[in-house]
């Protein structure tokens, strides 16, 4: 298949381990155990995603188990507190969930995990439904894509685009993700808008430039 994926239905799981808000606590430990997975879905009605209960919910009941907090910690803490006593997905669950749509590209994704601090995200629709979950792991799995796919999809979606007068005086080289453009170009300037646009082709760990113009092939 050519090309790559670009949104979050490329590589999302759509096979979902999920809890609704009555689960109890030990259920959900052994769920989390079965899937190996961080973190569960919470739904309500018809698979609508109202939360997500995670590990660092859980272990809050580990924490404060055999001692009582002191003063401070109590005021600091009081949410984790709170799920320390809970017994049912919905007095463990974070909400409301945070969630990506399916349309989404990789990128959106990485930066909602990245400001939620967060290693999965239920994939929801319009309305809120559940259709699978995408992980930290499958985000980075374009850059399994093998170096040859890579430098495929830039010779054709960059370098016959910027360059179309001298595509053949281009040559694309992709070594373990990293790719490097050599050859002549009659317009240096748009170098940087080459990098921008290679930097965006899934699987890129990083782009270099050996580009000459007409003037500098004359030296």
């Amino acid at each position: 298949m050519h090309g790559s994926p670009h949104i979050v239905s490329d590589v999302m799981t759509h096979t979902v381990a999920a809890v609704g808000r009555g689960a109890g606590f030990k259920e959900i430990v052994q769920l989390m155990e079965q899937w190996q997975v961080s973190a569960l879905p919470v739904l309500e009605g018809e698979s609508r995603v109202i939360g997500v209960v995670s590990e660092a919910d859980l272990l809050p009941k580990q924490e404060f188990r055999d001692h009582d907090p002191d003063r401070r910690t109590q005021a600091r803490r009081l949410d984790d507190l709170a799920k320390a006593g809970g017994v049912r997905a919905e007095e463990l669950m974070t909400s409301p969930a945070v969630t990506v749509r399916a349309d989404a590209t990789l990128a959106q994704a990485a930066r909602v995990m990245a400001r939620a601090k967060v290693k999965r995200l239920p994939v929801v629709d319009e309305t809120g439904t559940l259709e699978g979950v995408v992980s930290r792991g499958d985000l980075l799995k374009v850059f399994l894509r093998s170096d040859e796919d890579i430098a495929e999809e830039v010779r054709r979606e960059v370098v016959s685009c910027l360059f179309p007068a001298s595509p053949a005086a281009v040559r694309v080289e992709v070594r373990g993700g990293v790719v490097t453009l050599f050859g002549r170009v009659r317009d240096t300037s748009l170098v940087p808008v080459a990098a921008r646009l290679v930097r965006a082709v899934e699987g890129v760990v990083d782009v270099g430039f050996e580009l000459t113009g007409p003037e500098d092939a004359k030296g």
